[in-house]
């Protein structure tokens, strides 16, 4: 089955600064991809050339199995795309806006589509008969989502869709992206709210510098970072049991409280947790606690290992080690 998104050693220069450094990116027909990333790590440029808004400098693009230079009018009605400033003016309202994109989308019945948009505003609380322009942040960003979504298009692009919505809105939102996973909708999201990538995505690139540092799925993402843990046991020699808990290997930043005999630690395991879990076991265990890291946490750490290796590269060169999206996206073809 083709992909719905191929991005294949995709650069884009501006100037002597080069924003993408050999992007591989590959998104499968009926998901939810998530795409995450620092200001200025690239994810708007890479969104923007698949929708053709900017040119790529090098390497190929490939858009529900269309070039985008090339796609025009009909491939842009398969899209739904919500761009990361979304500027909506002028003195007509917004049942007139979504009425004129519902003409525009080509993809269904006008009324069908323009009904769907109602339902959508329903959903999500704005009203359509004020004039755009005197909306807030929040409803001008409602109203984009609308247009994006009312058409049913076969792929939603994303860029930071949720800003400047309220947590009750952003849950709808979350709501209306598993719906049209359900309905067979790929879509492409970007987002710094970590918790939406969490909710919703089945994949995940991580993106820093222009480049791919890691992608999965966002349990593969959590394996092997940090858990916090809280433990509560029984020992009569507290300094002892402090030295065995020091020798562990990954546990850092422990502190070990001592009373009547219960001596309390906590601390973090970066890596494997089985050498804490048998010291653990030598006491009698009163309670314990093992949290795993959320993604923003990995993906901090993520950042942190990544920008030593970007920034000590030059722009001309490629990194010294095969990135892990082009040794997944290798390991995907060897299974077609």
């Amino acid at each position: 089955m083709t992909d719905t998104i191929e991005i294949d050693r995709l650069q884009k220069r501006y100037g002597s600064r080069i924003a993408l450094h050999e992007l591989d990116l590959h998104v499968r027909p009926g998901t939810v991809f998530g795409l995450i990333g620092p200001n200025g790590a690239g994810k708007t440029t890479t969104l923007r050339t698949l929708v053709d808004v900017i040119r790529p400098s090098s390497g190929s693009v490939r858009v529900l199995g269309e070039d985008p230079r090339h796609g025009g009018v009909a491939l842009r009605r398969r899209i739904g795309y919500v761009p990361g400033e979304l500027h909506l003016e002028g003195r007509s309202s917004g049942h007139r806006m979504l009425s004129f994109y519902a003409q525009v989308s080509g993809s269904r019945d006008a009324t069908a589509t323009l009904r769907t948009g109602r339902e959508l505003a329903d959903r999500l609380g704005v009203d359509l008969s004020r004039p755009v322009r005197t909306l807030s942040k929040g409803n001008k960003q409602k109203v984009g989502l609308i247009q994006a979504f009312m058409h049913r298009p076969e792929l939603l692009i994303l860029d930071e869709p949720t800003s400047g919505l309220d947590p009750l809105v952003q849950r709808e939102f979350l709501q209306m992206v598993r719906e049209a996973k359900s309905a067979g909708q790929t879509v492409l999201l970007s987002s710094h709210v970590l918790s939406e990538i969490q909710q919703t995505a089945d994949e995940v690139a991580v993106l820093a510098n222009g480049r791919v540092v890691a992608d999965g799925d966002v349990a593969s993402l959590r394996l092997g970072s940090i858990r916090r843990v809280r433990a509560e046991i029984s020992t009569t020699d507290a300094a002892a049991a402090r030295a065995d808990f020091d020798r562990v290997p990954g546990l850092g930043g422990v502190e070990v409280h001592d009373s009547d005999g219960i001596l309390s630690i906590s601390g973090t395991v970066d890596g494997a947790i089985d050498p804490f879990i048998k010291v653990l076991a030598r006491f009698e265990v009163r309670d314990l606690t093992v949290e795993e890291p959320d993604l923003e946490e990995s993906v901090l750490r993520l950042y942190g290992a990544s920008a030593a290796n970007a920034g000590a590269a030059t722009s001309e060169a490629a990194p010294t080690n095969e990135p892990p999206t082009r040794r997944a996206r290798r390991g995907r073809e060897g299974r077609r």
